[in-house]
């Protein structure tokens, strides 16, 4: 909404206007790039009037008669390079708007340079939009993309971080997260755990959120925009988590539909990369696959399939797949069969009152065209998707991997031993079985004794593993354990419900056999958890000494002690250092339950298990 009113040159867009739109271009940084892709297509920007989009440091041309949308962080080259257009008349009139709030200093060189220029008649508004975050979702948000090393959970988690590093990692989280409340225009009630990254980022916040509401003159949460928050009745819960309290399930190997393909495919900011496979040559086993095309695909809220799919086990995705399928196939054979009664010849009586009767089930036939095409797009989109995430799964035994992870995570008796799991030259890439191994350190009580290790660490490295990870690891738990006992996950296994043998024999195009149908039990995980004791306000020892933070307070007061008894309807959850699908798919089915309440995920930034396999 916030998006669509900056583009309407910051006045609400009315929606039954007849006439055509303002026309106007958009420039943008990679910042800008990144905020608005997920969330508008080319063809939504077109019906606001966005005839080109382009990035600011590319090289433009000078269209004297049209208005100009900038959407840019207030950085040193942004600004000289905006500068630089005034001085050049590139454009009729100049909407400036900083995705972040620019400071008083360089908004006086804008100004210098449009009086240089002659142009200040030109500059029409200039606007801080406090959009600095990525919405992926309705209910999912990251902080950044671009740079977003230096936000990464590495970074945080750095033995040699100096002080002044860390102050601003924290600045920048701090201020995406104060922009994030800005567009929501709600005040939160903060908790956090203590002694952890996360606690800075509260302490930090609760500051700015303070600062902005006891300066009443400038203070961006009053009047107009906070009944146009969707809390505007009760305030919302901002939990504050710290990655560390959970490492296991960011390198767990998942079942669900849009974590799947997170985990094993090349998905970024709403959008897979898939490399199309050019013939049926076989490869040798464990050889990488030929080079081969990239096609990229886009699953968008508006795409109903990923919508009711995307938090589904993979089993039942592809036998919807195949179903939409038959039912696409069903309506298209109908379409062809009116064609051909349509050529009929002569003139006799049977076919006049077959045609009239006809006409009107072809006109029925002819509008539902456009809808037709665009499930059979869809149709093929998902195919491919499910073909390629099916391969991993079969080509790694990633099925296996699943179940075998949930049942050391739910301390359940295992099948076969961990030792045979990591010398199978068949199950999976040595990343899959470092995996394995780590969540098995993570989550065992006791550490393995320094024989069994040994033993492991053999057997990991004949197969490939790089075992850097786990000298972090074992400072991690060691530290951990000082603080705090181990996380359980629950104990609930997943059910196996046979092989696939019922939708694959009605000839599908999916070739299922040998991939075990596992169902999933709801199960929290510990951010889940946590969620679940602040927001229905239970007692825990988990949470019972997370701090407290009202930023509406006048004195800020250091307690843990809730104000208010009464449970939360809306909640935010925020991991410092780093988020993935599967606690925001956790967390999405947990809320299912609970009538009327709502949470939002966010993350400092995104990753599968192995962009953080590489940061530990």
């Amino acid at each position: 909404v916030a998006l669509k009113r900056m583009l309407n040159f910051n006045v609400p867009p009315v929606k039954n206007s007849t006439g055509e739109p303002v026309w106007k271009i958009l420039i943008y940084d990679r910042f800008g790039q990144d905020i608005i892709s997920p969330l508008l297509s080319v063809k939504e920007l077109r019906d606001m009037g966005i005839t080109l989009h382009l990035l600011l440091h590319s090289d433009r041309d000078a269209i004297p008669d049209v208005p100009a949308v900038y959407f840019v962080m207030p950085t040193e080259e942004n600004i000289d390079r905006m500068c630089q257009d005034l001085r050049n008349q590139l454009y009729e009139s100049y909407y400036l708007n900083f995705i972040s709030a620019i400071s008083r200093s360089k908004l006086e060189d804008i100004a210098n340079a449009a009086i240089g220029a002659n142009a200040v008649t030109q500059v029409a508004k200039v606007f801080d939009q406090y959009l600095n975050f990525i919405t992926l979702e309705d209910d999912m948000f990251v902080l950044c993309n671009q740079n977003k090393e230096l936000v990464s959970y590495r970074a945080i988690n750095r033995p040699d971080i100096t002080d002044t590093e860390m102050e601003t990692i924290m600045d920048t989280i701090v201020d995406s997260l104060f922009c994030f409340f800005v567009t929501l225009g709600a005040i939160p009630i903060i908790r956090c755990s203590r002694g952890t990254a996360a606690e800075m980022v509260a302490v930090k916040l609760d500051k700015k959120l303070r600062e902005n509401l006891r300066d009443a003159r400038n203070s961006l949460f009053t009047g107009d925009t906070l009944g146009a928050g969707q809390f505007s009745f009760q305030r919302p819960l901002l939990v504050l988590v710290d990655r560390n309290i959970d490492l296991a399930t960011p390198l767990h190997h998942t079942w669900t539909y849009q974590a799947l393909v997170h985990d094993v495919l090349d998905f970024h900011l709403n959008r897979v990369n898939l490399e199309e496979s050019t013939g049926t040559e076989s490869t040798p086993a464990g050889a990488r696959p030929k080079k081969k095309n990239k096609k990229s695909y886009d699953l968008t809220a508006s795409d109903k399939f990923w919508q009711k799919h995307k938090g589904s086990p993979f089993p039942e995705v592809a036998e919807s797949v195949q179903q939409e399928l038959e039912s696409y196939r069903a309506q298209e054979d109908e379409v062809k069969r009116l064609k051909s009664i349509m050529g009929i010849e002569g003139e006799d009586e049977g076919a006049i009152s077959m045609l009239s009767d006809n006409t009107a089930k072809l006109t029925s036939a002819v509008s539902s065209l456009p809808e037709l095409l665009e499930k059979k797009r869809l149709i093929d989109l998902h195919t491919n998707v499910a073909t390629a995430v099916l391969e991993h799964i079969k080509s790694r035994k990633l099925d296996v991997y699943f179940e075998y992870e949930e049942k050391i995570m739910s301390k359940s008796t295992l099948d076969k031993s961990l030792l045979d799991m990591i010398s199978d030259p068949d199950a999976g890439t040595p990343e899959d079985k470092m995996r394995l191994f780590l969540i098995y350190y993570i989550s065992s009580a006791q550490a393995p004794s320094e024989i069994d290790l040994e033993q492991y660490k053999k057997a990991l490295m004949d197969a490939g593993c790089n075992l850097d990870p786990l000298s972090y690891i074992k400072q991690w738990k060691a530290f951990t354990k000082m603080a705090s006992a181990p996380t359980s996950y629950g104990n609930t296994t997943p059910k196996p419900l046979g092989l696939f043998s019922r939708v694959m024999n009605t000839g599908s195009q999916f070739v299922m056999e040998g991939v075990k149908n596992l169902v999933l039990k709801q199960q929290n995980l510990p951010v889940t958890r946590i969620l679940d004791n602040l927001m229905e306000m239970k007692s825990n020892p988990e949470t019972d000494d997370y701090r407290y933070f009202d930023p509406k307070m006048l004195r800020g007061s250091d307690s843990s002690v809730p104000r208010n008894k009464n449970p939360f309807q809306e909640a935010i959850v925020f991991v410092v250092g780093g988020g993935n699908y599967i606690e925001y798919q956790n967390l999405i089915d947990y809320i299912k339950s609970k009538q009327g309440k709502h949470v939002l995920y966010g993350c400092s930034e995104l990753f599968n298990a192995t962009q953080f396999i590489k940061q530990v």
